[in-house]
């Protein structure tokens, strides 16, 4: 390979990848006026203008203006930390999905799959159902994010479940992973009903408004405690594309290929499970964005995990920006809960894969 300038290497790789790399540039540019208009939009009212020069402001790019001082408190202690976790979160459950599918070959996989959900639900309901006497016996300190640190530890617990029980001398067949993940879920089901079965109306409403999922929570600390973990499974997860690309034709190839299979499956499940456990814990089920956000960057940019991993980042923030906007608009001055707006938009859209591609082994 000649000895090209930067330059030149980068114009003849965008050359080649045309519209991959116009696609994941567009998504970017809508990402950021999402974000900008998702700022401004609220009971008060800021002109995209002001709010990037708040923004500007914030980052030291521009001088603070003590006029914007109302605004700023607004953007930079209510607005801001939410739209962050919409963008992370978004993008944590699609690149996990878009992983979970190229791993199990299978286009139908979705963060609930591997159970980190229904594991993250079931420990939800029992703080739910049971907090008040768990509370008796720890600390006053740990009481307030009992909650999201229940399904957490839930979503990761279900998971290993899974891993331990699809792993035999070593190598863990994904075929029974798939198998132990629906009994997990199933399990976790059960439980769930019956902890339902024993709770008080309130605790049955509180249980159902968390698994509808919300950003309504979105504050400084819980962005700063969950972003390492977000970041860790948006990262690391592409990182993985060539190698995903290789097993796409076969665990047995890929092997021959010089692909070390085991080591791929477990980083996979490890950041898929740790990225869901966390957006789990802080924003509570959200359905479809895993699910149709590779499915639909499939459609546009094909199935090359180099540019379908980052693109499911970019877009399944996009969508969960997008969908966390409009259910704040929508029943204005109350919220929707955004995962009754991702699933009103991600069904009819998977609906309409089914009748376009009666066979969905194609999008793999």
């Amino acid at each position: 390979m000649p000895a090209y300038p930067l330059f030149q290497y980068v114009f003849d790789w965008l050359k080649r990848y045309k519209k991959q790399s116009v696609t994941l540039f567009l998504l970017v540019l809508f990402l950021g006026f999402f974000g900008i208009i998702s700022i401004g939009i609220g009971p008060v009212s800021i002109p995209p203008k002001t709010v990037v020069e708040i923004l500007g402001a914030r980052l030291g790019l521009v001088v603070s203006d003590d006029s914007l001082t109302q605004f700023s408190a607004i953007v930079n202690s209510i607005r801001l930390p939410r739209v962050i976790l919409a963008m992370l979160v978004g993008a944590t459950l699609s690149v996990s999905g878009a992983a979970l599918q190229g791993l199990f070959r299978n286009p139908l996989a979705d963060p609930t799959l591997i159970g980190v959900s229904s594991g993250a639900a079931f420990a939800a309901a029992i703080v739910i159902v049971l907090g008040a006497q768990i509370s008796l016996f720890l600390p006053e300190i740990l009481t307030s994010g009992l909650l999201p640190f229940a399904a957490f530890v839930g979503g990761l617990v279900a998971t290993w479940l899974v891993y331990v029980i699809s792993t035999k001398a070593g190598r863990t067949s994904v075929t029974t992973m798939l198998l132990s993940g629906i009994a997990i879920n199933a399990l976790s089901a059960a439980g769930i009903g019956y902890l339902i079965f024993s709770a008080t109306d309130l605790q049955i409403r509180d249980f159902t408004f968390w698994t509808l999922g919300s950003m309504s929570g979105a504050v400084w600390d819980s962005v700063i405690t969950t972003t390492p973990f977000l970041l860790v499974c948006i990262i690391g997860l592409p990182l993985l594309s060539k190698q995903m690309n290789i097993l796409l034709l076969g665990e047995h190839e890929a092997r021959h290929l010089g692909v070390n299979t085991q080591r791929i499956k477990k980083t996979v499940i490890v950041l898929a499970a740790l990225g869901i456990g966390t957006s789990v814990a802080i924003s509570g089920i959200i359905g479809f964005v895993g699910l149709v956000v590779p499915h639909l960057l499939r459609l546009i940019i094909g199935p090359d995990h180099r540019f379908l991993m980052p693109g499911s980042a970019i877009l399944g923030a996009l969508l969960l920006l997008s969908s966390d906007l409009f259910a704040r608009m929508i029943v204005s001055p109350a919220e929707l809960p955004i995962g009754i707006v991702t699933s009103t938009i991600g069904a009819p859209f998977f609906l309409w894969l089914l009748v376009r591609n009666r066979s969905l082994t194609n999008y793999l």
